[in-house]
């Protein structure tokens, strides 16, 4: 597979001449472009390590055959490139150098870094930033059972897709999760996503209220007087 940090030599070199971080975002954005790929050709995978880790990798079907993964009947994935000689058959991208993210023509590769958390039997494929709290969700997939041997298939979400990162005429073996949205519109739907239920919703819901009669169970209403309990002065 060829080597993907050869253009950010050449990032480094254009940086260090304009007096410029590879943490400024606009410098990588204008350099680098995008180009549309055949997702079909792509499979999106967890990998178990350890006990409870998981890794991202991404695997491209270059040739036809030998297939480089193959679905199990438990619902996992065979990662079949194992077995053979995938030179020029398969690709693989197994970290940052051969995948970042890409939203709203920006790219992202130097502010966000993708991640795979685990929520029951989900794994949520996420990207995140250490100066933006909300993560944005990329992409997901159900986890039927661990196995070492068996990766899980991830499923990108709705506006998600892979394409390939291009600077000038030339394409560059690196891949971006990209997305058209703005990562400021992004943001906001993540924030609207995650919101719990407004306290007005919450109120309205039944079962609420103390089902025994009883006035310490009922919730207070705005507009509404609150019915409190009398209790007796004794001696």
């Amino acid at each position: 597979m060829q080597r993907t940090y050869l253009p950010w030599l050449g990032l480094s070199a254009l940086a260090a001449g304009a007096g410029l971080t590879l943490q400024d975002r606009g410098v990588a954005a204008a350099l680098f472009d995008s180009r549309p790929l055949d997702n079909s050709r792509f499979a999106v995978l967890a990998r178990p390590v350890g006990r409870s880790d998981w890794n991202l990798l991404v695997l491209e079907q270059v040739q036809p055959q030998p297939r480089c993964w193959e679905s199990r009947r438990d619902g996992l994935v065979d990662p079949s490139l194992n077995r053979f000689d995938y030179t020029g058959i398969c690709n693989r991208y197994l970290d940052s150098n051969g995948y970042s993210l890409r939203v709203g023509q920006e790219d992202l590769a130097t502010s966000h870094r993708l991640r795979l958390q685990q929520v029951g039997n989900v794994l949520l494929l996420q990207a995140l930033s250490p100066n933006q709290p909300t993560a944005l969700v990329v992409g997901r997939g159900e986890i039927p059972r661990r196995d070492r041997e068996g990766f899980v298939a991830i499923q990108l979400d709705p506006g998600w897709e892979l394409q390939r990162r291009s600077y000038g005429n030339q394409t560059l073996n690196h891949l971006y999760f990209a997305n058209a949205t703005t990562l400021g519109q992004l943001i906001v739907q993540a924030e609207g996503n995650r919101r719990p239920p407004t306290t007005m919703a919450r109120l309205a819901s039944p079962g609420l209220e103390g089902g025994s009669g009883s006035d310490l169970g009922r919730v207070a209403i705005p507009g509404r007087a609150i019915a409190l309990q009398v209790i007796p002065f004794r001696e």
